[in-house]
Formats: C-alpha cells, sequence, structure tokens
C-alpha cells in the first residue's frame, strides 16, 4: 500500500474544554492508572514548585555549561535548527549524527544542545563535524528550556534567519527519505508547521519537529520563548510550552497547521478494516469500535481524543507515511499497545536510519557502551 500524499492541515479550531482531564485517561486506559497518574503529577508540581521560586528568586549560574563552534558554522545562514539531545551515558548514537547530517544537508545551522550530564569527548568531536555550535547544559527545563537558553545565541549569529526548527531526538528514524516530508512543510508558506497534530489537552503541535518560518513567525518564536517560564516539572513544562504555543501564535496571527493533522490521521484509520481493529484493541474505550456506525466511530476518536503518534502510530506510519518512529513507544510502549514490537517490519531496506542503526540507538538510551558500539557511533553507514 503505497502512502497517501503529504498535506498540511490547519490545526483544529476547538477549544481545551475538558479534554486535559480526557488527555490522562487515554493515556491512563484506566481510571486505577489515571488516579495514579494524577497523584504522581500532583506530587511532582508540588515537589518542583518550591524549587522553581527559588530559583527565580536567587537565579544561579547560567545552565550553559560548555559552548563551542563546530566545523560547519554556516555565516549567514537563513535557517537554523536547535536540535536537542539526551542520554544519560552522554553518548550520540549513529542516528543522531544521522539526523544532524539530514538538517545540514537541508540548509540548516544546527545547534546541538545536550542535556546529558557529560559527552565522551569522541563523541563531542562527532558533533563538531557535522554542527555549527555544540553546547552542553544542565538539564533545566527539558527541551523548552535549552531551545530557549539557545535561541538567543542563535539570533546573535544568525540574524537573518527567517526559517527557525525546534528539534529533539525524541523519534526513531527517518526511515523514509526526508527531503519530501521537509519540502511540503516549506511549501506552507510563513507560520508555525509541524509533524503531528495532538487535540489532548486542546489542538496543538507536538513538539519533536517545529518548523517556523517568516521573519514575523520567528520574532514572535523568540517572543514566546524568552517570555516562557521554565519549571524543574515536567508537567509544568508542557503544559506552558507544548500544549501553549500554537494557541498562542495563531493568536498572533501566525498560521498553525501540521502534516499528519488529527482528523486525517483518523480517517485514515478508520478506512482500514485492518487498522481499526488492532485500534480497537489497544485502548479499554475502543473495544466496541466495530459495532459504530462510521460517523460514531470518529465522534468517539474525536471525544476520546488519543495520542496519535502512539495510539494511531500504524496508520500514521503505513497509510500517510509518516517518517518517524516515537521512541518512548518502541522503547517502553507506556500504553501497553499490542503488535509495537513488530514495528522493524515497517522500516524499509533503504531506509535512511536503518533497523540495525535503531536499535543501536535504543541499546545507547540503556547504557549499551560498549567498543562495538562506540564504533558505530562514529560511523552511521557500518
Amino acid at each position: 500500500m503505497s502512502p497517501e500524499p503529504f498535506r498540511l492541515t490547519d490545526l483544529t479550531e476547538q477549544p481545551p474544554g475538558l479534554r486535559r482531564a480526557v488527555h490522562g485517561y487515554s493515556t491512563a486506559g484506566t481510571w486505577r492508572r489515571l488516579a495514579r497518574r494524577v497523584a504522581e503529577v500532583g506530587l511532582e508540581v508540588a515537589a518542583a514548585l518550591p524549587r522553581d521560586a527559588w530559583r527565580r528568586r536567587f537565579p544561579g549560574p547560567s545552565p550553559l555549561l560548555r559552548l563551542e563552534a563546530g566545523e560547519d558554522p554556516r555565516p549567514g545562514a537563513r535557517s537554523v535548527a536547535l536540535y536537542v539531545h539526551y542520554a544519560a551515558s552522554g553518548r550520540v548514537s549513529a542516528l543522531v549524527l544521522e539526523q544532524l547530517r539530514l538538517l545540514a544537508a537541508a540548509g540548516f545551522a544546527v545547534v546541538f544542545i545536550s542535556n546529558a550530564p557529560g559527552l565522551p569527548a569522541a563523541d563531542w568531536e562527532a558533533v563538531r563535524a557535522v554542527a555549527a555550535l555544540v553546547v552542553q547544559r544542565r538539564n533545566l527545563g527539558l527541551d523548552f528550556g535549552a531551545w530557549r537558553d539557545l535561541a538567543p545565541e542563535a539570533r546573535r549569529r544568525w540574524p537573518a534567519a527567517g526559517e527557525l526548527l525546534l528539534a529533539n531526538d525524541s523519534v526513531l528514524g527517518p526511515i523514509r527519505p526526508f527531503g519530501p516530508m521537509l519540502a511540503s512543510l516549506r511549501d506552507g508558506g510563513p507560520g508555525l508547521f509541524g509533524l503531528t497534530e495532538s487535540i489532548q489537552g486542546g489542538p496543538h503541535l507536538q513538539s519533536y519537529f517545529l518548523l517556523t518560518r517568516g521573519a514575523a513567525a520567528v520574532a514572535d518564536l523568540h517572543h514566546f520563548l524568552a517570555a516562557m517560564r521554565v519549571s524543574h516539572s515536567k508537567w509544568l513544562v508542557v503544559q506552558r510550552g507544548e500544549l501553549r504555543f500554537a494557541r498562542w501564535m495563531r493568536a498572533r496571527g501566525h498560521r498553525v497547521a501540521a502534516l499528519f493533522g488529527y482528523g486525517r490521521l483518523v480517517a485514515a484509520t478508520l478506512a482500514d478494516p485492518a487498522e481499526r481493529a488492532q485500534l480497537a484493541a489497544s485502548h479499554p474505550l475502543l473495544h466496541d469500535l466495530e459495532a459504530l456506525a462510521p460517523e460514531a466511530r470518529a465522534a468517539r476518536l474525536r471525544e476520546q481524543p488519543l495520542n496519535p503518534a502512539h495510539h494511531l502510530w500504524l496508520a500514521l506510519v503505513r497509510r500517510l507515511g509518516f517518517p518517524f518512529l516515537k521512541t518512548e513507544l518502541v522503547r517502553r510502549n507506556p500504553g501497553r499497545l499490542p503488535g509495537v514490537a513488530d514495528w522493524p517490519a515497517l522500516v524499509p531496506a533503504e531506509a535512511p536510519c536503518s533497523v540495525a542503526m535503531i536499535r543501536q540507538h535504543l541499546a545507547v538510551l540503556e547504557g549499551g557502551c560498549g567498543p562495538a558500539t562506540h564504533a558505530v557511533l562514529l560511523d552511521p553507514n557500518q
């Protein structure tokens, strides 16, 4: 089956309403797990707020620990990518290096920002070979904290940039050619563009790949990041960053669109009996999906919105040509979804990032860093 052509879809016009609560239920799957998740979030936020207040009053040293120019400085670049990396070991996998190379080949001055506690010297130099700037920082505020801290430096070095990409290493791939996907985003003109739209917590762009285009949109992105209050709480960072950003940009008059809109993805999923069966088996609220009328099926997935990169991952890759797999889905499968272990069957033999490269990256995340692994780290073609 050939995937459908790429198509940008403007974000759903829909207020958040009760979907913040539904978000937790949809991902938890059962009321018991939801209650546990609510308690976990409550404890996390309660622990973070005093630390956040202390840091606002006594800012302390800069989160930036090390900053060094790369070997591809791109003076005068019109496109800049802020790419955030994290691995507990500090290792930089071949997959991450390939993603950086693809961004550089697409015209981006690449700013590599690691939130890891430390990077081995060989890995640091491997990144320097493909990046314009290499940075290590304390892991405060996660990805949005890293983007906020480095956006002013990017603006200083490349003041004429009319395209700013926010990206991170939370996706595996690409497993399909990168160029057509990026070209489709760029064809949208000025505005804010992402890959997957989620309506959990209100319509927004999932923040692992966000492209801002045009002088006005880029300026507003800088304004948003500068004003954002980061936190020691992941939940608060998501609320203030990912869930708010698209709404804020749209309120400023910018076009906000996703290459894989939620409604389009739902339609593609429900159009295929095999996809419907897989989806019905993936979530307690969907066990009766096949018994519903077609319009009721779509309504159910609007009323009980799911994570598109998790619950709808098969249709996303097979029917819409999504070129990535979510790392958390493959690595941990938090929703206990059926069929996830079969992900290698979706990776074409000619994929830019092979099954072997993806497995090696997952091993790095789990702490694997022996000599054989290190050889692959520095040469993605091995």
